[in-house]
């Protein structure tokens, strides 16, 4: 095949799976929902609150705890009253685990907290994920976790609120419809207009279709680009083995397969050196 074909074909393929993606695919949703409206919808929808405004609304949001591990928020929102929200789309359950939550919630705060801040006046955090199944298996639409004090069934107070969404609900309701939403390719068949218009835009309109397909091109590239890191990685820890099992030092093998002396040691100490 041609440069020019193998082009087209591409092209023609990426097409294609842009009419195939759903909100509930989280690069298409973090796109549509960069339009604060829609995540403002999403938000005040998932919490029950139609008077919620969104002040500040940020998606792939990457926050850093104190080692330096970073995670990446989907949707990272404020409201009104500084509250913050953090909404996450998670297709594998396993992705959306409690654990998962409680980091998701403490880094937000680690990052949103100012040094000498009374922690009493530390804002309400909201962690809501959307999963693609029922998590609980119950048909509830929307699962709030809140921790209480056992003895008595009364809610412990910290502010932090974990929210698990039914994606595969079908009840009818507000969050309901909105899981429809989630789940259909079509902007045609959308309850929400607002999210039917941001959606279409990307499906339907030359503009938002050509954004698409640079995003697409820009995640192949950024692929090959990997690939190729980790093609080279391979290859040097080759040299780096093959001069082990001649018994070059680590200083020489450092240099001539360019690997970190601490990855040299781990090549070493997996040989029984």
């Amino acid at each position: 095949m041609d440069k020019d074909k193998e082009q087209q074909a591409r092209r023609a393929d990426i097409l294609q799976r842009i009419q195939g993606l759903r909100l509930m695919d989280d690069n298409f949703m973090t796109r549509v929902l960069e339009n604060r409206d829609c995540a403002q919808l999403v938000i005040r929808l998932v919490l029950d609150r139609p008077d919620l405004e969104v002040v500040e609304s940020r998606t792939q949001y990457a926050i850093k705890n104190l080692q330096g591990r970073s995670v990446q928020l989907d949707i990272f929102a404020r409201d009104a009253e500084g509250k913050k929200i953090n909404v996450e789309i998670q297709r594998d359950d396993r992705g959306a685990g409690a654990k998962r939550a409680r980091y998701h919630a403490s880094l937000i705060d680690a990052n949103t907290s100012k040094p000498g801040e009374n922690l009493e006046n530390l804002l309400d955090t909201y962690v809501i994920f959307i999963t693609e199944h029922d998590l609980y298996g119950k048909g509830i639409a929307v699962y709030h976790i809140d921790p209480i004090v056992r003895e008595t069934g009364e809610l412990f107070a910290d502010g932090q609120h974990i929210l698990y969404v039914n994606g595969a609900c079908e009840d009818g309701s507000a969050v309901g419809k909105l899981m429809e939403d989630f789940r259909t390719t079509e902007p045609e068949k959308m309850h929400y207009k607002l999210l039917a218009d941001e959606v279409s835009f990307y499906k339907r309109d030359q503009k938002g279709v050509e954004i698409m397909c640079r995003a697409f091109e820009e995640v192949r590239q950024e692929g090959r680009a990997e690939g190729r890191a980790e093609g080279d990685k391979r290859r040097a820890r080759k040299v780096a083995l093959t001069m082990i099992q001649a018994g070059e030092s680590i200083e020489k093998i450092v240099a001539y397969s360019g690997l970190s002396e601490e990855e040299v040691e781990e090549l070493l100490a997996g040989q029984g050196a």
